[in-house]
């Protein structure tokens, strides 16, 4: 039997960054605060945690003084920025370069926007933390769109501009700006401002699926890319599962006696983490 770990799949290289910025203060310092999960991994965070990492939330970075703090990939509003100089508190900011860039984009687009009295629209998750600091950079003025249920928000009798969330589905995403044109007569701007990487990961991970008799889909139980990518995995191949770690293995899931398992992670998930499922799998297998 064939046990395969795509080569090209778990960390992304704003996560990867992020990683190893943390893992180097944390070699210096001891001890970083970082406001929310820096990774949306469980076993990764534990691990991290055991290296001197510590987690607040916006709460705490206001109650927080003279400390380090790590901004993750994911971003934070002005409003986290305006703490850190408030509480002089030394910032680590380890937001990802694609992330950074929307940022300025979007805001760039609210305040053209306000003076012509158009709309800024954000393709994303309410609450998700990269949405949480894209939503900061517009006074939370920016319409939030989950879904195309809720287009019917956007004023069709005003200019408008769209972006998303790096991480969400090209294919999602270009429905709805369909959908959004079909309702207005005034030409919508659209920004192409998914994650180029999380594009080609999507594609790969179709190709990969396909490879394999059965598919072990690793990822976060709260990683917003995990549910994504496992969807589309799903869809190509219907004998793929998932897991957070090797201790959610099922022997079941082998019962049909597949001759080849392919192994993927998502864009949070750690390599290491990887290789200990493949190794569970070699020890069930030969049990």
């Amino acid at each position: 039997m064939r046990i395969v770990i795509d080569n090209g799949s778990g960390f992304c290289f704003g996560v990867r960054r992020a990683i190893a910025t943390l893992e180097q203060e944390l070699r210096r310092k001891g001890t970083i605060h970082c406001v929310g999960d820096i990774v949306h991994n469980e076993q990764e965070i534990e691990r991290l945690q055991k290296l001197g990492l510590k987690i607040i939330d916006n709460d705490g970075l206001a109650k927080l003084k003279n400390s380090s703090v790590l901004f993750r990939a994911h971003g934070e509003p002005p409003s986290s920025y305006a703490l850190v100089e408030k509480n002089n508190l030394k910032l680590i900011d380890a937001t990802c370069p694609v992330v950074l860039k929307l940022q300025q984009s979007i805001r760039l687009a609210w305040q053209k926007q306000k003076k012509l009295g158009g709309q800024v629209v954000l393709f994303g998750k309410k609450g998700h933390a990269e949405v949480v600091g894209l939503m900061g950079q517009t006074d939370n003025e920016c319409i939030l769109v989950e879904d195309e249920s809720q287009i019917d928000n956007i004023d069709p009798n005003k200019p408008c501009v769209v972006f998303a969330q790096t991480t969400k589905d090209p294919q999602q995403y270009m429905s709805l700006l369909q959908k959004i044109q079909a309702r207005t007569s005034i030409k919508i701007e659209a920004h192409n401002s998914i994650c180029r990487q999380m594009a080609d990961r999507a594609e790969q991970l179709k190709s990969f699926a396909l490879q394999y008799d059965t598919v072990l889909f690793v990822g976060g139980a709260k990683s917003s890319n995990s549910k994504v990518l496992f969807t589309i995995c799903k869809d190509i191949n219907p004998s793929s599962f998932f897991l957070t770690s090797e201790d959610d293995l099922e022997l079941s899931w082998f019962d049909s006696k597949p001759e080849s398992i392919g192994i993927f992670g998502a864009t949070s998930t750690p390599l290491w983490l990887m290789e200990r499922v493949k190794e569970r799998c070699i020890e069930m297998l030969k049990a």
